[in-house]
């Protein structure tokens, strides 16, 4: 990053741990060794609470034992107007088309009442890509929830690692996650309608699903991974390219790296379990992965 949607869980929220190891109090870290050579993997949420500011000292120790911070992307480094003006040409509609064109009326009408309900004219999203439509959506929950990206795990470790004078390295670029986003334009209906049913159930959908990643709690996380990517079309694809694609890309960079140097990597946690999970890819290519 760092739950309400499929979408939504890899780009605000992050991506849950769910394995199938015993719960423990704490959210989970991996140690990744091979040939002597020890690094860190650890699932992140990408907004947090008031109760999540600092990071636990199994997760500090680690960073000071390894030699590179690597995250999927280093927005540390990006200032807000940068951030900006290189997100809305991935985020703007082209060649005619507005929000109206690319949702069912129904859908657009459900969106039209609930900026209403909020007093924001839904006209000010007219020249925007549906899944950005829908990030606006979570931020706005969020907030009113008492998340805030400010003590989101990912911008704690980045903050940490800058502090150690630790350098960082990055998965991705912003350019690469936002692009992934159109490989779910066909299903733009499908995810709001998802948003708005998850939206009206967000302890479940959202403040549960946090308080099991503060607590380790594996059984729900695991419950909620499964029920995110179904069997459903929409489920199949969602998993492919939020997750499987991505994955695949990074055990390519990641494998040659861990047999050499000391990694501290800190990925949404979504990421980490399954068959095409970090967890098993790394264990299929003979890395030792333990829980601490």
């Amino acid at each position: 990053m760092q739950a309400l949607s499929r979408i939504s869980q890899f780009f605000i929220l992050a991506l849950f741990i769910a394995t199938s190891f015993n719960s423990v109090a704490a959210p989970a870290l991996f140690k990744v060794e091979k040939n002597g050579t020890s690094s860190y993997l650890f699932g992140t949420v990408h907004v947090g609470d008031a109760s999540m500011k600092g990071l636990p000292e199994k997760v500090t120790t680690a960073i000071d034992q390894s030699e590179q911070v690597v995250v999927e992307v280093d927005i540390s480094k990006l200032t807000p107007l940068q951030m900006q003006q290189r997100s809305m040409p991935f985020m703007m509609l082209k060649d005619g088309k507005t929000l109206q064109t690319e949702l069912s009326k129904q859908n657009y009408n459900k969106l039209k009442d609930y900026f209403a309900k909020k007093s924001i004219d839904i006209a000010m999203f007219n020249g925007l890509k549906p899944w950005a439509v829908m990030v606006t959506m979570m931020q706005i929950e969020f907030q009113n929830a008492g998340f805030s990206d400010q003590t989101g795990i990912d911008k704690q470790v980045l903050a940490y690692a800058k502090k150690q004078n630790i350098t960082i390295g990055e998965l991705e670029t912003l350019e690469q996650q936002l692009q992934m986003f159109d490989g779910m334009a066909l299903l733009s209906n499908e995810m709001i309608e998802e948003t708005f049913e998850q939206l009206a159930d967000i302890n479940t959908y959202f403040i549960k699903l946090v308080n099991a990643w503060k607590n380790g709690d594996m059984n729900t996380l695991t419950e909620y991974y499964n029920m995110s990517f179904d069997e459903s079309n929409y489920g199949e694809i969602s998993e492919q390219v939020m997750l499987v694609n991505r994955n695949n890309k990074w055990v390519e960079q990641l494998v040659p790296r861990l047999t050499n140097e000391k990694l501290f990597i800190a990925v949404g946690a979504l990421h980490l379990p399954e068959q095409h999970g970090l967890i098993k890819q790394l264990t299929d290519a003979g890395f030792t992965i333990t829980r601490l």
